[in-house]
């Protein structure tokens, strides 16, 4: 096994075709196909399975996909090191629910971290996608959340792909609503007091599950229902049509100023916000200054959404 066959094999994965990859690679596509090969012969699994509409990455590729970055990368920050002479440009990346304390946690580590050179990626996306990123070693840290309902799921989800996950806050449910909505100044919100109002809830793409939904009582049927995509589209539906959605309760105020009010909802949910990361691999000098500002954070919050 040679760098330059896990270079292919990220390639290949990256570009979705072996056809594409060779162009990108500057090699034969017969050439590209056959190092592929050799290496699943070597080790004995298969990475790749080919069928009419292309190449897709099987359950053990993607294992062997994950490892093979975290390879490259190292190798990399090792020849930028000891061999260019330049100080190496460091990389970290965070796929995350929704979190806005995630996102400040985010800045605490590019504040704290002070580097002149760094490339750092932070991914708020779906359920699924968060644990398929960590699992395949694309993000080095992951941000979901369990309840009663979605654990047993996502849990043996987790166990699957080899990841832990682990406690930040436990929190009750909030509404999130605008600051004139007709139930903004009520101390508790019921769910039958929100019955003829619009649901926002972030949309989960092909694992459009319960189980994998961003926010909590999923299995809810509601008569009024507006999936979206990003954080500003959620603002934008609870000023225009006095929608609401489901949330800890969690800095409300970044949301939208202070246009946005969180109310908390009587039910009896509890929301664990927690991180996910990878049990074989050893957090990064970043990985650590990331999940300490969270933990800072968290332990702030504690007394304001429990």
């Amino acid at each position: 096994m040679t760098l330059q066959q896990l270079k292919y094999v990220v390639a290949i994965a990256d570009k979705g075709s072996i056809n594409e990859a060779a162009k990108y690679l500057f090699i034969s596509q017969p050439s590209l196909s056959n190092a592929i090969k050799d290496l699943e012969k070597e080790i004995k699994i298969t990475i790749f399975t080919r069928t009419n509409r292309g190449i897709q990455i099987s359950s053990e590729g993607a294992e062997f996909l994950g490892y093979a970055r975290q390879v490259l990368q190292q190798s990399e920050l090792l020849e930028q090191k000891y061999l260019s002479g330049m100080p190496a440009k460091q990389r970290f990346s965070v796929s995350t629910h929704h979190y806005l304390f995630a996102a400040n946690a985010f800045v605490d580590l590019i504040k704290e971290f002070g580097g002149e050179e760094y490339e750092f990626t932070f991914r708020e996306t779906k359920t699924y996608e968060v644990i398929d990123d960590v699992k395949n070693l694309r993000s080095e840290i992951g941000l979901i959340y369990l309840s009663d309902f979605n654990a047993p799921v996502i849990g043996k989800l987790l166990k699957e792909s080899n990841l832990v996950f682990t406690e930040l806050f436990t929190a009750r449910p909030h509404v999130f609503l605008y600051k004139h909505h007709p139930l903004a100044q009520n101390k508790t919100i019921t769910l039958e007091e929100l019955e003829d109002y619009p649901c926002v809830s972030f949309e989960q793409g092909d694992q459009n599950s319960f189980y994998f939904s961003e926010e909590v009582l999923s299995t809810r049927s509601v008569k009024k229902s507006i999936k979206v995509s990003d954080r500003a589209a959620v603002v934008n539906m609870m000023i225009g049509v006095n929608a609401y959605t489901f949330s800890t309760g969690v800095f409300p105020e970044y949301l939208h100023g202070e246009d946005i009010v969180s109310i908390p909802l009587e039910a009896d949910e509890k929301i664990c916000v927690g991180t996910i990361i990878h049990k074989d691999t050893t957090l990064t000098h970043l990985g650590e200054i990331y999940l300490e500002a969270l933990k800072r954070i968290a332990e702030n919050l504690k007394n304001k959404v429990g």
